[in-house]
């Protein structure tokens, strides 16, 4: 079974740091895409950044700048690296992961909070 295990949430004041770590879990799978996105009350869900297997990156407009997207494909671990914390990233993050385990598909972290606010 693959999972993929979330941390690195918490409550930061405003211009604060903060590093949120996923890590895919289980055995006979191969790793393609990954990235983070979030999700803030009363909104869609919205793509913060990706990294190709390859290590291109991409970044929504909104925290390009601020928000550094890394992996580690030894470990089947990414990154992200959050500076200049707003409250408008706010927000619950959501780790993904493009996977193949008999078959490609798109694989969901639980989710941590992430709380910008004085």
């Amino acid at each position: 079974q693959v999972q993929l295990v979330e941390s690195g949430g918490g409550l930061v004041e405003p211009g604060g740091s903060l590093r949120l770590s996923c890590a895919v879990s289980g055995s006979g799978f191969s790793v393609y895409g990954m990235g983070w996105y979030r999700q803030a009350p009363g909104k869609q869900r919205e793509l913060v950044a990706t990294i190709t297997s390859g290590g291109n990156t991409n970044y929504a407009n909104s925290v390009k700048g601020r928000f550094t997207i890394s992996r580690d494909n030894a470990k089947n671990t990414v990154y992200l690296q959050m500076n200049s914390l707003k409250p408008e990233d706010t927000a619950v993050y959501y780790c993904n992961a493009e996977i193949f385990r008999f078959r490609l598909q798109d694989y969901w972290g639980q989710g941590t909070q992430v709380t910008v606010s004085s």
